[in-house]
């Protein structure tokens, strides 16, 4: 079996020249087209790579040796000798996904097929920008790791989804545990013992839902990510997009509205005061305050409500929380519908914990689009919800942490 080591030296050009840099660029290759096209014979490979079938062979050997690679028996064939078909090992290597929401972590293993193989959903947590909880969140990362059915030396990297400012290839995050005088990264990496990238959350969950979501064939793509703030994915051409300092899709933070709402980014007026899953709790506080009733308060008091208590009362037909929700949807329309006009994109994807609420969200949304976009442009956008659901920041993490590991140059 091949060690971490042989199988993270196929993918880096360390100390590689000449022929031997060739050859494992050409491996790179090769293992992409399995990678998007799936098992296939030596000829193929052959023809996709334009080299040689004995040159595709002894790469294709090479790479059984280092056990990323394997024959997966004769395929049919109408007349003469049936060819082999080869394809990528599952087990070769994994990758860990851990996607930190305001109060809860999901976490999960990704194989080298692109297949979740664990997952752990809302372990209870409190993101803050705290070394309490941070410690807590190195805490829940080790415990999910050493329960895992693979060996640790197995795992190649982990991608870490929080929400805020950061800066990926820096690993920085100028939001939440900042404190640290090292890259947080490099502290997760320290702490857990695997190669660590921390990415945005909303950016995370739109590469998610790419590669294995909503998305067919289109290349431009925004994701929407409503939950207590509101974040934004960009994928351009297929890439996703950072801007120059990696702060890209602070869709939440633009000033939008004439209030004295203070938003926790320090300003007032931004979208997010009112358009976002924390706005609707606050809403939801007040109205009670004033004298409203709501089913969501069986068995809670108002400061213990929650996000999803609102969620889960409005879809039993709670007259309060489907109202909210409607003032809502309507405030984000209106957001999405700058958006739409400034971009022109081809899907819309609205996820995050707020797509739950299904129509009670989605037609205020629609209906406000369609009110304050451009209907030239807007007709050319697709609008559709998350896939992948609750399962987007986790698979993103996970794709991205593989990604990086195999696509690095240096």
């Amino acid at each position: 079996m091949a060690s971490q080591h042989q199988i993270l030296e196929v993918f880096s050009n360390e100390n590689a020249s000449g022929v031997a840099y060739k050859n494992k660029a050409l491996k790179r290759s090769l293992i992409n087209l399995l990678d998007q096209g799936g098992n296939t014979t030596i000829t193929e490979l052959s023809r996709e790579l334009n080299i040689s079938v004995p040159k595709t062979t002894s790469l294709v050997n090479e790479l059984i040796e280092d056990g990323l690679l394997k024959d997966y028996g004769k395929v049919d064939s109408t007349g003469g000798r049936r060819a082999s078909i080869y394809g990528l090992v599952p087990e070769a290597c994994f990758f860990v996904g851990v996607d930190v929401k305001r109060y809860y972590v999901n976490l999960g293993l990704l194989d080298f097929k692109k297949q979740l193989v664990a997952t752990t959903e809302k372990v209870p947590f409190i993101l803050e920008n705290t070394e309490a909880s941070l410690n807590h969140l190195l805490s829940i990362i080790n415990n999910f790791i050493e329960q895992l059915p693979v060996d640790d030396s197995k795992l190649l990297s982990m991608g870490i989804s929080l929400s805020g400012r950061i800066n990926t290839n820096t690993g920085y995050n100028y939001s939440y545990f900042n404190f640290p005088d090292e890259p947080l990264s490099l502290l997760f990496e320290r702490e857990i013992g695997i190669r660590t990238f921390l990415e945005n959350d909303s950016r995370v969950m739109a590469y998610g839902e790419y590669c294995c979501g909503e998305v067919q064939h289109e290349k431009n793509v925004m994701f929407l990510n409503m939950d207590y703030g509101i974040g934004l994915g960009i994928l351009i051409d297929g890439e996703v997009y950072y801007g120059k300092s990696g702060f890209s899709g602070e869709l939440g933070h633009t000033p939008f509205f004439e209030n004295n709402i203070l938003c926790y980014c320090g300003k007032k007026g931004c979208l997010e005061t009112e358009a976002s899953g924390a706005a609707l709790v606050r809403n939801f506080k007040q109205r009670i305050a004033d004298g409203a009733t709501s089913s969501a308060l069986k068995g809670k008091k108002t400061n213990d409500i929650s996000l999803l208590d609102i969620i889960k009362a409005a879809k039993q037909q709670d007259t309060l929380s489907i109202e909210l929700l409607a003032d809502l949807g309507a405030k984000i329309g209106r957001g999405l519908a700058v958006l739409i006009n400034v971009f022109n994109p081809e899907l819309l994807i609205l996820g995050g914990t707020l797509s739950e609420t299904g129509n009670y969200l989605l037609q205020p949304i629609r209906n406000a689009i369609g009110e304050y976009s451009l209907s030239l442009v807007n007709n050319d956008t697709q609008m559709k919800v998350s896939k992948l659901g609750e399962k987007a920041g986790v698979m993103g993490s996970c794709l991205m942490a593989r990604n990086k590991v195999l696509t690095r140059q240096e």
